[in-house]
C-alpha cells in the first residue's frame, strides 16, 4: 500500500509516522491492542483518520511482522497510507519509518503511537507552529500530583511537580533533523521517545500544550471506560411437550405428567434468558454457542449455557444487572416453585435473589401453549459494565 511520491521540488504540508508494531499485551485483548476495537473501530484507524484529517500525507505506519494483511483489510481504503515491518522497540520501529519516509523529502513529520485514538487538530497546530522556531516540539501536561521517589518501597525524597512534564505524542520534528538523529544514534535503541532521541543529538524541543484527550489506551479497563453503563437484551424460547421426558424450568426439576423435549435437558426458561444475555452483550444467540447438531450437548444441563452466557459477559466488561422470566404455559403451576427458580437463577448468574424475577402467565386456552402442546418462555436481562 504505497502512497505516491510527491512531484519533484514539491513538499507536503507534513509527513506522519505511526507506530503500531508492538503486542499490547497489557490490554488484555485476544489481539495487539492496536488492532482491537475501541469506539467501533480498531484503534489504529481512529489515530491514522485523524491524522490524515489534519493534512498529514504521506503516513508511514509500523505493524508487527506478519500483520500486512489485517492492517491492509482495517485501513485500506484510507489514501496515502504506506505499511512498513517495524523492529524489536519503539525506537527501531520509528527509524525504519523514517527510512521510507525518506524518498519523500518531507520538510517536517509527526511522530505518533496509535494507543492514543483521539488526536485533537488543535494540538496538531500547535506542534507544527512551534517548528518555525525550533527543530522539535512535543505536546505536554502539568504534573499535579505530588511526586515520591521510591527506594525498595519507601520514599527516599521527593521531586518537583512545578518542573516536571508529562510527555505525549504526536511529536513533531523537522525531517532531515530527526531522521539524522535516528542515523546518528550508536547504543541500543531503547529511548522512550523520539524526543530524546533529539535530545541525545543536541536539538532543542520545544514544549507545547497538550491535552487531556491524548490519553494513552494501555490496560484492559481502559477498552471498557467508553462502554455503555447499561445494556439490555431480550430472549424468547419454545419446547414441546413429551411424554417420558423431565420437566426442568429455571434449572428446577417439576414433577409433572409430562416433561419438555430437546437436544439438551429442553429448560425452555433458561434458554430465553442466556439469549437475553448473550443479546444484551451482543454476542450472538445461543443456537450460535452451543448447536443442536453437536452431540455433546445432547441431555446437557442447561445450567452450563447460563454459566457461559454470563462469562461471556463479564469478557465483555459486564456484570448481571438484573433478570425478569416469564414462562407461559398452562400447567403446572409455577407459584409453588417460584422461590426455588428465583434461588437457582441468582445463584447460576451470581446475583442476589432481588435482581430475578420468575412470572407465569396462560394464554387461556389458545394456541400450542393453550393446548398443553409446549411451554414457552420470554426473558429480559440488563447488564450493568464493570467499574
Amino acid at each position: 500500500m504505497s502512497a505516491p511520491s510527491p512531484s519533484s521540488g514539491q513538499a507536503t504540508r507534513f509527513a506522519a509516522v505511526i507506530v503500531a508494531a508492538g503486542q499490547g499485551l497489557r490490554a488484555g485483548q485476544p489481539m495487539p491492542k492496536q488492532f482491537a476495537p475501541w469506539r467501533g473501530k480498531p484503534l489504529l484507524r481512529h489515530a491514522v483518520e485523524a491524522l490524515a484529517a489534519a493534512g498529514a500525507a504521506p503516513i508511514v505506519v509500523a505493524i508487527p511482522e506478519g500483520a500486512d494483511a489485517l492492517a491492509r483489510d482495517m485501513l485500506g481504503d484510507i489514501a496515502g497510507i504506506d505499511l512498513v515491518t517495524g523492529g524489536a522497540t519503539r525506537q527501531a520501529s520509528v527509524k525504519v519509518a523514517l527510512e521510507r519516509l525518506a524518498a519523500a523529502s518531507p520538510q517536517r513529520v509527526l511522530i505518533h503511537d496509535a494507543a492514543r485514538p483521539v488526536v485533537p487538530a488543535t494540538v496538531i497546530e500547535r506542534l507544527l507552529s512551534a517548528l518555525d522556531t525550533a527543530p522539535g516540539s512535543i505536546p505536554v501536561l502539568p504534573v499535579v500530583d505530588s511526586l515520591a521517589i521510591d527506594r525498595g518501597g519507601f520514599m527516599a525524597g521527593s521531586a518537583k511537580r512545578e518542573e516536571l512534564r508529562r510527555v505525549q505524542t504526536p511529536q513533531a520534528f523537522r525531517f532531515t533533523d530527526i531522521l539524522a538523529a535516528h542515523r546518528s544514534w550508536t547504543s541500543a535503541s531503547a529511548a522512550g521517545d523520539d524526543a530524546q532521541v533529539a535530545r541525545a543529538t543536541g536539538l532543542p524541543v520545544a514544549l507545547v500544550e497538550g491535552d487531556t484527550a491524548l490519553c494513552k489506551i494501555t490496560f484492559a479497563e481502559d477498552f471498557m471506560e467508553d462502554l455503555p453503563a447499561i445494556r439490555f437484551g431480550t430472549g424468547y424460547d419454545v419446547h414441546r411437550l413429551a411424554d417420558g421426558e423431565e420437566l426442568w424450568l429455571c434449572g428446577v426439576r417439576i414433577e409433572h405428567t409430562q416433561g419438555l423435549a430437546g437436544h439438551s435437558d429442553a429448560d425452555v426458561a433458561i434458554h430465553a434468558l442466556v439469549d437475553a444475555l448473550l443479546g444484551a452483550a451482543a454476542t450472538g444467540d445461543i443456537g450460535q454457542h452451543f448447536p443442536p447438531s453437536d452431540p455433546q450437548w445432547r441431555g446437557a444441563d442447561s445450567s452450563h449455557f447460563l454459566r457461559h452466557a454470563v462469562a461471556l459477559a463479564g469478557q465483555a466488561g459486564y456484570r448481571v444487572g438484573n433478570a425478569d422470566v416469564t414462562i407461559i404455559c398452562e400447567a403446572p403451576r409455577i407459584g409453588p416453585h417460584r422461590d426455588a427458580m428465583r434461588t437457582r437463577l441468582a445463584e447460576l448468574m451470581n446475583v442476589d435473589i432481588g435482581c430475578v424475577s420468575v412470572k407465569a402467565t396462560t394464554t387461556e386456552g389458545l394456541g400450542f401453549t393453550g393446548r398443553r402442546e409446549g411451554i414457552a418462555a420470554q426473558a429480559a436481562a440488563t447488564l450493568i459494565r464493570i467499574s
